[in-house]
Parts: C-alpha cells; structure tokens; sequence
C-alpha cells in the first residue's frame, strides 16, 4: 500500500474506534482473547501478506505476459476507472461473499460470522486463504499495472470506510431514519451503499425476527448488487442479536482454526471446519447444505 494510503486509513479506523468507545458501545462487545487474537491476525494477515502478494504477483505476471501495457489504460478519465473498478473489484466481491455462503467455501467465511457483536474490529475477520483467493484482489493488482494507480489509492478509501461504516457498533444511519425529513435521503443510501441496518441484518442471529437477512445483503460498497441481483432486503431496523447458533450450543472454535482452516482442523463435536463435517442441526442448514448465516 501507498505510504499516505496506509496514514488515511488509519484515520479512518482511528475515528471509527473513537466513536465506538465513546458511545460506549464496546462495553457490550464481551469479545474473548481468541476474538482479539483473530482479528487483530486477520487484519495484518490481510495488508501485509494478501494483498501485497496479490499486487506483487500480478504486477510480475502482467510484466511478463503483457509488458508493453504497463499504464497502457492511464489515461482514461477517473470516472471510467472508478466503473471498472466497481465492477472488477466490488461487484466480483459480491459474488465472491454470495459464493462463500455455499457448502464449499462457506469454512473459509465463517469466521466472520462467529462474532456476537457488530463492531469495525470485525471487518476483516475472515480465513486467511478467504482474501487471499477472493477475485477482485486479484483483479484490482492487475488494473493497478494498467495504470489506475491513482484512481485505486482513492477508490479504496472510500470502499473501506463505508465498509467499516457498515459494520460500526455506531449506527451512523439511524437518525436518518429517525428524522423524518431525512427520508429522501435515507431511501436513496440504503440502496446505493451499504449500511449498518443492511448489514447488520446479514449478520443476524436469526432469520425469524423479521430483520435477520443472512442469505443476501452481501454488498461491500455497493449495495446496489443486491439490489440488481435480488438479495436485498431493507427494512430499517437491526437485530438484537448476531452470531452463530451452533456456537451458542458447542463453544466458539479456536482463533488459529478459523484463521487457518484447512491446516489446523476442529476438534469440536460438531463443525463444518473438521474434516467431513456439517453443522449439528437440519434446521440450520439450507437446501444446499450450507451453515444458515
């Protein structure tokens, strides 16, 4: 990442966790050592390995496979870039978080779910092997060697900060919902970008309450994809409670097991990251087979 990227960004975060800890939201977070452990190992897992590989890799690749097109799409106007960049990064990471809600790279997901509070802490919190295959990474190191640079270093400010917005214990977009004459407004955000009452919802514990939506609202930046590809559901309010069921009836898996599944496995009785094995109850799993969350 870009030196000034990296201090924009961490002004980002910075302001996100001030806000949490002064509304005193974090009192009710209750997260675990292992919970610390994996985030914190996520995060620097993820902008200090994937992503530099990903970009280092594809820079080599592309200097080898195409080398006369270095900066060769430079000069079109950031406006065309930004377009492409949503599509090749954010809506392939639609399909990619769509995609990890089946039987098959659901493991590499889960852990994102296991998180009983919503939080910016949580915003990374994935497999280790989950960034590093996820398309758009990819997809986004080979637009840098084409010459989007500069249009990418802002693009993903914006992306992260509305992602971390969506999963703040700060529920920034409540008073436009309280505010009468912010309806406009609020119609118009909740189904452009991603919101912490979509968002959260996605994470819910539970489907039955009416607000729970954990098979769809899987936009990143765009919740416009779920909107276009019929998963949004919107109803402008937030579940009481989110997190796994299965974990509620066995105990939560160990950090470096969610971290790094497959090569350390669970030892729980029930559990999708052990080798052959399925969540402990029908009901909890979909047509597919994959865990409800």
């Amino acid at each position: 990442m870009n030196p000034v990227q990296n201090i924009v960004l961490a002004t980002i975060i910075l302001t996100f966790a001030v806000l949490e800890v002064a509304s005193g939201r974090h009192r009710n977070f209750h997260a675990t050592a292992d919970d610390t452990r994996l985030e914190l190992f996520m995060f620097i897992a993820l902008i200090a390995i994937s992503q530099p590989l990903a970009f280092m890799l594809t820079g080599k690749l592309c200097a080898w496979l195409m080398p006369d097109q270095r900066g060769a799409w430079s000069s079109l106007p950031w406006w065309a870039m930004t377009a492409i960049l949503l599509v090749g990064d954010d809506m392939t990471q639609y399909w990619w978080h769509r995609v990890s809600h089946t039987p098959l790279l659901w493991p590499l997901h889960r852990a994102h779910h296991t998180a009983h509070y919503m939080s910016i802490r949580i915003t990374y919190r994935n497999n280790f092997f989950y960034y590093l295959m996820m398309p758009g990474l990819w997809i986004s190191g080979v637009l840098v060697y084409l010459g989007f640079g500069t249009v990418y270093l802002v693009y993903i400010v914006v992306k992260l900060t509305v992602i971390l917005g969506a999963h703040s214990a700060v529920r920034w977009d409540e008073p436009l919902y309280r505010i009468r004459w912010l309806h406009p407004l609020a119609w118009v955000l909740e189904r452009t970008i991603s919101t912490p009452a979509t968002h959260w919802a996605h994470h819910a514990l539970t489907n039955d309450d009416g607000i729970g939506h954990y098979k769809g609202n899987f936009g990143n930046l765009l919740f416009v994809w779920d909107m276009v590809f019929g998963t949004a559901k919107i109803t402008r309010r937030y579940p009481a409670k989110v997190g796994l069921q299965d974990d509620l009836v066995f105990g939560k898996e160990r950090w470096f097991v969610e971290m790094f599944y497959p090569l350390f496995q669970s030892r729980r009785q029930h559990s999708v990251l052990a080798r052959g094995g399925r969540v402990h109850a029908p009901s909890e799993v979909d047509a597919d087979g994959a865990k409800a969350c």
